[in-house]
């Protein structure tokens, strides 16, 4: 099915659609043009055509309160007339396809073409082959069967690529298919409530037919198309389809078009679907984006070609079921900047790939020059013509080892290892209940310097029970006995209870015998509900008493409100309002409240003071969370103005509060240990009271008495944040975040600013990566926003999973930890496996150019060469990209943004090894054959045969490697290097099966590999040299790193590359930090000057830029995030930013940046 285009999908749907039609009341045709109606016009299209939404629910043959009869035949009907809800996702690319993209690197495509005119040449024998004036080194040793051999070495070479380009194909293959593994799974994971057989019941996604009855609240992503049949308070953020950010209120008379792939922002509700998959509004922008795609594709293969991993992670979560359009996802892939580790091997690539290429140049100069000074101005040989093509064969296979040389020194491993790790880690993710939905995110977790998380569900359990409680003037330290409450007192309690709750919430019996009660639905509510029970009273009865169609106004939770409130009419057809929320704001609403003979007496601002001093904030200092509920009588006429909220949430009468206990995971304080430990700062962002707040941050180890931290609420944390004008400043922030650990009662607003606040600052020498958890639909700005968004499996809305990076499976805080563990892992494997590659690389290009610049050949041959290039890139990124994390790697602080890749203690292991195997190599090469007593190889002709001599300084050559490997398992110099080795049954299997195939190569390999069986005493030779790389790396291992003061780190990012172009032009404002930074910059400023006076343009380009300066001294350097840079540009500060981002200008730190490199 999946394969299907969209095209034949669609059709096959007219079909059955055409034939089926009458069946039910309407046919999809109908349901689509209807969908695509927003508003009035939608209302009076189905005044017109059906009546009303009732009407359409008999067509349909369903019911508004009992949903579907839910039959399985019911059921295939409806997919086989009105299609399945899911959209086919685009065709995975072909391994053919894979294939002729991994033969597209330019490397290979220089080596295939020396290759074929290698072969070309041995096969064409010109007239003069027999002329042995040709060359000076032609010698006897070329016989018949030889010169029938030369095309061997050609057709190797080919083999040799085809092995490259099919592993990196299968690769690329097995990727892809992971990533579509994951999204299949991420699409299971996602379930929907809909009603079928009055029973309210979740299904998969793509199990919604038309004709269900979806219940919709708070933080949903709309599956399908739907008519909105009953609810309350609904606002959609339709956004993703129409582009308008503003809420669309929606209600059965004015507009109840509810569309798949928009976001329910508040309220709650009942809909009758009524198109899915293909035919929904998502799905048709699907289509057309399909049918678009296919002609674009022809007209530029070329750009997708190179991201078609990166293509696939951007998919979006329900890329098979009608979610987010595709587009908007890949314009907003680059919110992030590239990951740490991709900025830092990019920039370490291209340095590599430079230097191979001069090496590579340089060799093939130096060969060419000197054979033809050689043979025409030292032997004079005159150039006859009959022996051009011998010349030619010459060139091409001078020209062969300098690619060869190139291939070996550019690490092709290292975007394999990368992604290996990364796969492999996210794979392994999965068990540790992290759902990794960008990859990326994964790697930067091991650096996270700062956690913001939620309190509720992340650090605590999330299971709320009622555990103090101040009914009718006692304030009850557990559970009160039912009997001591007044009737009419309980009464009202029950009934603002159950019927001021979401429907939805619900108490159900355990699953097991003796296990707790399950909570359905708000866990607050739930708290409340059971309290209820605990009462020994019951909720259901006055909720069928009272259904939800009789609901007559309902004010739902939403974070500015910070309550709920429901009204109901009363038999003598008065209103009665029941109200909850948060114990500070209701109370302050209360002019009432119920003595202990249930009569409602006055309620003062300072008996309220009174209460909150004796009754709210103890039970706040022991962790528990204060609900006030209370309820007011409205008469029946004139009837209140229900829009008018101000008037009517007031003058509540107060019926009780309750504190709820929410307790603290019992695995929370360990893990929050283990992150302070690994140099982590974890803060507290909760909605909650301060005192409460305060009381769980004790119990997990957030905070500890007597340290110097700061608790704040969200009106004090803004109060210090912004000026005079309420624009946010960042030095103000950046006095406050480091020691901040608990804001309580913040907004999402503020939880953003926090994140933006502490990503932005400039405070410590290293920028901060932040991470953020999230669940609530308000959450979604500040989780992308952050470094890395943690969304709740559990708990968490459909918004808050798509804005995140990775979701939490089992919303718990520890699951954090293992993931912070899991992206250091992927940061020293590949660490590891640069340690041991560039090894590798140093040494394979020294020897081939030494011996080629010597010898006129190299000792190690290029089919040779592809071999130890091929183990020792694609086999040993797999090797060591599998390590599994240890708890050691919490042991040590993050690595920080702009910490070198190759550290000072790895540079010593690899230059340290480079200098064991050089010198044993070049030993071999001049000595060897006297050691062995064997025929030299060196200066021996075109096409003569393999020399033992070669072979042998082959065979070391790999033998070092193999035991090297080990030694790159680790990489801060410890000295057990077989360290937790079994563990790693991948490492082992490489490195034995390596080994075999090289004894294979030796022995048997011939004239292709250029080798020729050795003795055992040889072998024996060989792996006791290998197992010399063992002893020197504890060697090397004892040698203070800190004494070498000369090694150079390399693959650091330096700050400058760290701000992304947009970025500059954004900061531009921020650029001076301060007056005083201005009095420095300007001393920098002229010497910058002096400096490029040459640059007319540049100081053109600064004069006009003096009005910047005055600009900014009158802006007094302060600097709001809320002002928008666009209305800020003035044409001068414009021509300034690019004149600070051209290289040309001044050095980066005369911008009044200190900690900038390159001052002069």
């Amino acid at each position: 099915m999946g394969d299907m285009t969209n095209s034949d999908f669609y059709s096959k749907n007219q079909r059955n659609e055409s034939s089926h039609g009458g069946e039910f009341g309407c046919t999809m045709e109908e349901f689509r043009s209807l969908m695509e109606l927003r508003g009035t016009e939608a209302v009076v299209k189905i005044k017109e055509t059906y009546g009303d939404t009732e009407a359409i629910c008999r067509r349909l043959k369903t019911s508004p309160v009992e949903g579907l009869p839910g039959t399985a035949p019911d059921l295939e009907k409806r997919k086989q007339i009105f299609g399945q809800n899911f959209i086919p996702p685009k065709k995975p690319k072909t391994f053919l396809q894979l294939v002729w993209e991994a033969l597209q690197d330019v490397t290979l495509i220089i080596l295939e073409i020396a290759a074929i005119i290698s072969l070309g040449l041995s096969f064409y024998h010109p007239p003069g082959e027999s002329n042995e004036g040709c060359a000076t080194a032609q010698g006897g040793a070329e016989d018949e069967g030889e010169a029938e051999a030369g095309w061997i070495e050609g057709a190797a070479i080919l083999l040799s690529v085809i092995c490259v380009v099919l592993v990196t194909a299968f690769n690329d293959w097995s990727k892809e298919k992971q990533f579509r593994g994951l999204q299949s799974r991420i699409e299971q994971e996602q379930k929907f409530t809909v009603v079928r057989a009055g029973q309210v019941v979740q299904i998969p996604v793509a199990e919604i037919v038309v004709g269900d009855i979806a219940q919709i609240k708070y933080g949903d992503l709309l599956p399908a198309d739907g008519l909105f049949i009953q609810g309350n308070d609904l606002k959609i953020d339709e956004s993703s389809l129409t582009g308008e950010s503003d809420q669309v209120r929606k209600s059965v008379d004015k507009d109840p078009m509810l569309l798949s792939g928009t976001h329910v922002m508040e309220g709650s509700g009942r809909m009758v679907v009524t198109a899915v998959g293909v035919n929904s509004q998502t799905g048709i922008i699907f289509t057309l984006l399909g049918a678009g795609g296919e002609e674009e594709e022809k007209k530029d293969k070329k750009a997708k070609q190179q991201d078609g991993a990166a293509a696939m992670e951007m998919q979006p979560l329900k890329s098979a079921e009608g979610g987010d359009a595709d587009d908007k996802k890949k314009a907003n892939m680059h919110k992030k900047e590239k990951s740490v580790l991709q900025g830092k091997l990019t920039k370490l690539a291209v340095q590599i790939g430079k230097a191979g290429l001069v090496m590579s140049a340089i060799t093939v100069i130096i060969l060419v020059l000197y054979f033809t000074v050689d043979t025409f101005v030292v032997n004079k040989k005159p150039w006859l013509p009959e022996c051009t093509p011998v010349y030619v064969q010459y060139f091409v296979k001078f020209f062969i080892i300098g690619v060869t040389v190139l291939v070996v020194a550019v690490p092709e491993g290292l975007p394999l290892a990368v992604t290996i790790s990364l796969a492999y880690s996210v794979k392994k993710m999965m068990k540790d209940n992290n759902l990794v939905r960008h990859l990326d995110a994964c790697e930067t977790m091991g650096n996270a310097t700062a956690i913001c998380s939620d309190k509720t569900g992340t650090l605590t359990t999330n299971r709320m029970t009622v555990v103090q409680a101040y009914v009718g003037d006692v304030h009850y330290k557990e559970i009160p006995d039912p009997s001591s409450i007044n009737a009419k007192t309980m009464e009202l309690l029950v009934n603002a209870i159950a019927i001021n709750s979401a429907y939805t919430t619900k108490i159900l019996p355990p699953e097991k015998e003796g296990a707790l009660p399950r909570q359905v639905g708000n866990k607050t509510e739930c708290g409340l509900l059971g309290f209820v029970l605990d009462l020994k009273q019951d909720y259901e009865p006055v909720r069928s008493q009272m259904p939800e169609e009789k609901l007559y106004k309902v004010y739902t939770f939403n974070s500015v409100r910070k309550s709920m409130s429901t009204v109901i009419k009363m038999p003598d057809e008065s209103f009665r309002m029941y109200s909850k929320g948060a114990s500070e704001i209701v109370l302050k609403k209360c002019c009432k409240i119920l003595s202990g003979a249930g009569e409602p007496r006055v309620f003062r601002p300072r008996d309220r003071d009174e209460m909150v001093k004796k009754v709210i904030e103890p039970m706040a200092c022991d962790g528990l969370r204060t609900i006030c509920v209370a309820y007011r009588d409205f008469p029946s006429s004139p009837e209140p103005d229900w829009d008018n909220e101000n008037d009517i949430l007031n003058d509540l009468t107060c019926i009780c509060v309750v504190g709820i206990e929410d307790p603290v995971r019992p695995e929370v304080p360990e893990a929050i240990r283990k992150c302070q430990r690994a140099g982590i700062t974890v803060r507290m962002v909760t909605g909650d009271n301060i005192n409460t707040a305060r009381a769980i941050a004790i119990k997990c180890g957030i905070i500890h008495p007597g340290e110097d931290f700061l608790c704040l609420e969200g009106k004090e944390f803004n109060r210090r944040i912004r000026n005079e004008k309420g624009e946010i400043e960042q030095e103000r922030i950046d006095k406050i975040w480091p020691k901040l650990r608990v804001l309580a009662r913040s907004s999402p607003t503020d939880k953003h600013t926090l994140v933006k606040g502490i990503i932005d600052s400039t405070h410590t020498e290293q920028r901060q990566v932040v991470a953020v958890t999230g669940d609530g639909t308000n959450d979604g700005p500040a989780l992308k926003k952050a470094d890395v968004g943690f969304a709740m499996g559990i708990a968490g809305t459909d918004v808050a999973k798509e804005a995140s990076d990775i979701i939490l499976t089992d919303d718990n805080f520890s699951s954090i930890v293992k993931a912070v563990m899991w992206g250091r892992n992927v940061y020293d494997s590949i660490s590891k496996f640069l340690q041991f590659q560039l090894t590798v690389n140093v040494v394979a290009v020294i020897v081939a150019f030494t011996g080629a610049c010597i010898t006129q050949d190299s000792p190690l041959k290029a089919v040779q060469m592809l071999w130890v290039n091929l183990i020792m890139d694609t086999f040993a990124s797999l090797a060591l990209a599998t390590e599994p994390p240890t708890e050691t790697l919490l042991l040590r602080k993050p690595y920080g943004r702009n910490k070198p890749l190759i550290s000072r203690t790895m540079m010593k292991n690899i230059l340290g090894h480079a200098v064991y195997q050089l010198t044993l190599i070049f030993t071999l090469l001049f000595v060897g054959e006297k050691m062995f007593q064997i025929d030299s190889g060196r200066n021996a002709p075109l096409h003569s045969p393999p020399s033992e001599h070669y072979t042998i300084i082959f065979n070391t050559f790999v033998m070092m490697q193999l035991f090297n490997e080990i030694n790159a398992r680790k990489i801060h110099g410890e000295r057990n290097v077989f360290d937790g080795i079994f563990r790693n049954p991948i490492f082992c299997t490489i490195v034995l099966g390596t080994f075999a195939i090289q004894i294979v190569i030796v022995q048997f390999g011939g004239k292709p590999f250029s080798c020729s069986p050795l003795q055992l005493d040889q072998w024996m030779w060989c792996i006791f040299i290998g197992l010399g790389e063992l002893v020197w790396g504890q060697v090397i291992a004892t040698i203070p790193t800190s004494r070498l003061k000369f090694l150079k780190e390399a693959g650091r990012l330096t700050q400058k590359e760290e701000i992304p172009e947009e970025e500059l032009n954004e900061d531009v404002e921020e650029i001076d930090h301060a007056e005083r930074e201005l009095r420095r910059g300007q001393i920098l400023w002229f010497r910058g000057l002096n400096r490029i006076q040459t640059q007319i343009e540049v100081v053109n380009t600064f004069k006009s830029g003096a009005s910047f300066q005055g600009a900014l001294r009158r802006q007094s350097s302060v600097t709001s995030q809320s002002q928008d840079v666009a209305n800020l540009s003035s044409p001068s500060r414009v021509s300034l930013s690019n004149a600070l981002s051209s290289p040309t200008s001044l050095p980066p730190a005369a911008a009044g940046h200190p900690r900038r490199e390159g001052v002069p």
